[in-house]
């Protein structure tokens, strides 16, 4: 018998236009004051069957990660100073550190691999992941795991 269960993170980029429109309408059901769920859909521009088919099935990243460890792999050049830069992003985030592991040096390029815990006072996961790719000197930052 199939596992239906599995779970899988993709980029935004990745995910088809309907299911980020059922994100959407999710979002204003939490927002918006006695808006009903076909409201919500035709908003959005979707069906009331295609939200209730996905409903239970996607989320935001940061909607079920707090009290969790995530473990994430960055590949980065070796220069000084990087490492620190990228340690002070996870602190404003305030994800607690709990693993650092950095490989040596191959041609300049090393490979990270962090695992935090995320509090209840952390800030949006995604976010933090996104601006930890854009710092100069970064090559990728990818989930490996979620506990």
């Amino acid at each position: 018998m199939e596992d239906k269960s599995k779970y899988f993170v993709v980029k935004q980029k990745a995910v088809p236009e309907v299911l980020l429109k059922v994100v959407e309408a999710k979002k204003l059901l939490e927002t918006v004051r006695a808006i009903t769920v076909q409201e919500a859909a035709d908003r959005v521009g979707i069906s009331r069957s295609s939200f209730y088919k996905y409903k239970d099935d996607i989320f935001p990243f940061y909607d079920n990660t707090k009290g969790k460890t995530i473990t994430l792999v960055v590949q980065m050049d070796d220069r000084q100073g990087l490492l620190s830069d990228l340690l002070h992003v996870v602190a404003v985030y305030r994800a607690n550190i709990l693993t650092i592991h950095q490989s040596i040096p191959v041609n300049g390029v090393a490979t990270l691999t962090l695992s935090v815990e995320v509090r209840e006072d952390t800030g949006n996961v995604s976010s933090m992941i996104d601006e930890l790719e854009v710092l100069d000197g970064i090559h990728y930052v990818k989930i490996l795991a979620r506990e």
